[in-house]
């Protein structure tokens, strides 16, 4: 049921003159604020409880063979709203439903001289963030406008910690680390992933992301050296269209058109930021009539990552098995199913010559589990084969594609993106994209759009060190604020950091099993792609766990948690309730409050780090006992550890 409240107040036709002009508006709790003034030049600040979060920073636009835009600027109209909404999103990656509560304006302006351009702005304030996006027009000129630079800035007071991942180039798979340190050790080079996490101080934080990508590139952070020492002057970088230089066009357009939004999440702690749905309350519902079809679940994956497999059809039927006797939905056949890829004679309407599809989609239908498809992306694109190949595998009844490689956010790839997604879901496809940018929240309108990469996951556990506790704990506080993210999780051949050997076949992990079983939990993926190999994980300790867990959520509530230390959360399905915790590189206990659970008893299944798991990662101990909203129970995580808890109400 939706309730929809919008009162346009009397600003809304009123006509502002004179220069100097201070807008002021204010989130619906009273307690976030975002201030544009338009002195000479337009600016934002934005401050959270009287807190001052973003200092004054600029805003506007640079073309080429045009003048920059942003100064000299009329305010000739505004228009108030405030706006409650409740939705109920087709995929429940956080909640059941979503509660849309904001309070708007729109600024019109227009130059006082000159070319007398318009462009106008639309903020909202959240209760849990500060929103906005320009709108642009077309000139007197006809043709393409050239925007060479967005000039909105993000001015932090002194020099706050940040959690950094510096792609170093706008053509990369968005595959790095996010690392804590001072904003000022950025350089001019510095291409700074999104979201951005800054801790403000200890009571507030503050996440720079973007949300309904379209038609536009997606946006990295700066610095700007030349600011001064009282503020550090984060800037807006584009990624530039293919084959432009970087101080070149950053996007085209004839006609007018709405930026992504500008977002600045913002929390007293870092865990209350997991909980926001800011992102997809900036994108237009579902446009799709039938959902039907769209339906999420844990995935096999019969991937190089877990050993040498072979792309043949015993190894496939293995993997379709997997599926099967975890009673999971799906299996992915991934990279040469139809032979080379990246190449000119590649064929993806055609198996290789080893497999026999039809075979396999039958074998596959009689274990009751559906296919996805591994596609190169740019075997995708060639001669626009992916609408035969897309209707193809309608017919066959394969479930969805997982497309790969495209390592770019530029506009032109921005817009091929929504090109694969609108017509996947025109032929009953879900997607999931890996070499891939950030979410956007695009899974609102289009749901097929059902996870994505875009993270440094489990498969670097292959061939490098990177995926350390540290880094696995830092996810949820930053690229996960995004949306969903394919880590690929799984791994059943835990380790001691002394132990790992990079490159080991099969693959090992660096933490305890329990650890691995929480990200199924902690992590959001609503298509989770499961990594390992079959025998690593059959009959093994925390298997069974992996039978019950979802991927989808009604409710979730972050109960403590920091960034690079250890996080832990409850989420909710029906009437159960998964509770799950991971750990850094120090044992950790946790005493945890179960007072999130309503009246009555409930029985506790857990699966727990065992004593020696700090020695021996694999070891767990599962238990179960009866608990209420008024008990209290101990969570002792190993080095690396983990924990994960499936609460149901006791059977009278």
């Amino acid at each position: 049921m939706i309730k929809r409240l919008t009162l346009c107040l009397l600003l809304s036709t009123r006509i502002i003159s004179g220069y100097a002009q201070r807008i002021e508006l204010t989130s619906p709790s009273g307690n976030i604020h975002v201030i544009v003034q338009n002195i000479d030049k337009l600016s934002y600040q934005i401050l959270m409880d009287e807190k001052l979060i973003i200092a004054d920073s600029p805003l506007g636009f640079k073309f080429s063979h045009e003048p920059d835009m942003g100064t000299d600027l009329l305010l000739t109209d505004q228009k108030e709203q405030e706006v409650k909404e409740n939705w109920v999103p087709v995929i429940k990656s956080k909640h059941a439903v979503i509660n849309d509560y904001y309070k708007s304006i729109q600024l019109f302006f227009i130059e006082k001289a000159g070319l007398r351009r318009k462009m106008d702005m639309e903020l909202r304030a959240y209760n849990d963030g500060i929103a906005f996006r320009y709108h642009l027009y077309p000139t007197e000129r006809i043709g393409n406008r050239n925007l060479t630079k967005e000039l909105t800035g993000f001015n932090f007071a002194g020099d706050p910690k940040a959690w950094i991942a510096d792609y170093k180039k706008y053509t990369s798979s968005q595959e790095e680390s996010f690392q804590p340190q001072k904003i000022s050790t950025m350089t001019r080079d510095t291409k700074a992933g999104l979201p951005f996490l800054v801790e403000v101080d200890k009571e507030h934080y503050a996440a720079i992301t973007e949300a309904k990508i379209d038609n536009y590139p997606g946006f990295y952070m700066g610095i700007d050296q030349n600011g001064s020492s009282s503020t550090t002057h984060l800037v807006t970088k584009l990624a530039p269209i293919p084959f432009e230089a970087e101080d070149s066009v950053k996007a085209r357009f004839s006609d007018k058109f709405f930026t992504p939004w500008r977002i600045v999440m913002l929390a007293k702690s870092p865990g209350k930021l997991i909980e926001s749905e800011i992102i997809q309350n900036l994108n237009d519902p579902c446009i799709l009539k039938d959902v039907s079809w769209i339906k999420p679940g844990i995935s096999a994956w019969d991937h190089w990552w877990s050993g040498e497999v072979k792309q043949d059809m015993p190894t496939i039927k293995q993997y379709i098995d997997l599926a099967s006797a975890q009673g999971w939905p799906y299996m992915i056949i991934d990279w040469q199913w139809y032979g080379p890829f990246n190449k000119p004679e590649a064929d993806i309407t055609k198996a290789a010559p080893q497999l026999d599809m039809p075979e396999l989609l039958s074998y596959a239908k009689q274990k009751n589990v559906r296919l996805w498809l591994w596609l190169y992306s740019s075997d995708v694109n060639r001669n626009n084969q992916f609408e035969e190949a897309f209707a193809l595998y309608e017919k066959w009844g394969v479930a969805g594609i997982k497309i790969d490689f495209m390592d770019s956010d530029d506009q032109e790839m921005v817009n091929w993106y929504r090109k694969i997604i609108v017509t996947a879901a025109a032929h009953h496809l879900m997607v999931d994209f890996h070499g891939a940018y950030k979410p956007d929240g695009i899974i609102r309108t289009y749901p097929n759009m059902i996870t994505r990469e875009g993270v440094m996951g489990e498969e670097y556990s292959k061939f490098s060190t990177n995926i350390i506790p540290e880094h696995n704990v830092t996810l949820p506080f930053t690229r996960m604020l995004a949306g969903q993210m394919d880590y690929t999780p799984g791994g059943f051949l835990n380790v001691t950091k002394a132990q790992f050997k990079k490159g080991s076949l099969p693959t090992q992990v660096m933490n305890t099993r329990c650890a691995e079983l929480s990200k199924f939990v902690i992590y959001e993926s609503p298509l989770t792609v499961y990594c390992d190999r079959p025998a690593n994980i059959l009959n093994q300790p925390g298997a069974d766990f992996l039978k019950d867990v979802p991927t989808v959520w009604d409710d979730i509530h972050v109960i403590s948690g920091y960034p690079g230390e250890h996080i832990a959360l409850v989420k909710r399905t029906g009437r159960n309730y998964f509770l799950a915790a991971m750990n850094n590189s120090s044992a950790r206990s946790l005493k945890i409050k179960l007072d999130f659970l309503p009246a009555g008893i409930y029985e506790l299944t857990s699966w727990a780090d065992a004593k020696d798991a700090g020695t021996n990662p694999s070891n767990l101990v599962k238990s179960k006992q009866l608990v209420t909203s008024a008990s209290m129970i101990n969570i002792n995580m190993a080095i690396g550890g983990g924990f994960v808890g499936e609460l149901r109400p006791a059977v009278k």
